[in-house]
């Protein structure tokens, strides 16, 4: 469930009071346990892959077909879970960004799926109609 305007502009304001009264605090929060969780995910997806290739090789060396396939199966999901890791890991400063605005608010609604905007539109007519009455 997203947060409304008025939740967003409290905790923009709690975030800018953290940051004012206590930077080094702040910023040690600021997501770094994603960032490491993350990144240790794509290197263990990494060393998968390495595993997989190893698979691969011994599978063609023994002439085992399934082993080779298993190889290349283990290859393909750790390469997909690279890179799903890589791209979901946030960048250093982007998790709490004490000046985040509106454009922030604006990639937040770009995020946002096509059923959380209709029922945001839904949910605004009821409140319309309930208003004219």
């Amino acid at each position: 469930m997203p947060l409304s305007e008025h939740e967003q502009r409290m905790l923009e304001q709690m975030e800018r009071a953290l940051y004012a009264e206590d930077p080094k605090f702040a910023t040690a929060l600021e997501g770094s346990g994603l960032r490491t969780y993350t990144r240790r995910r794509v290197y263990q997806a990494v060393a998968g892959f390495l595993v997989g290739i190893a698979l691969l090789m011994a599978g063609m060396v023994a002439k085992q077909v399934w082993l080779s396939v298993v190889g290349f199966l283990v290859m393909l999901g750790c390469a997909v879970l690279a890179v799903t890791g890589w791209r979901k890991a946030p960048k250093p400063g982007e998790q709490a960004a004490p000046g985040a605005g509106p454009q922030a608010r604006r990639q937040g609604r770009q995020k946002r799926s096509v059923m959380d905007r209709i029922e945001e539109r839904w949910q605004r007519r009821r409140d319309e109609q309930q208003g004219g009455q």
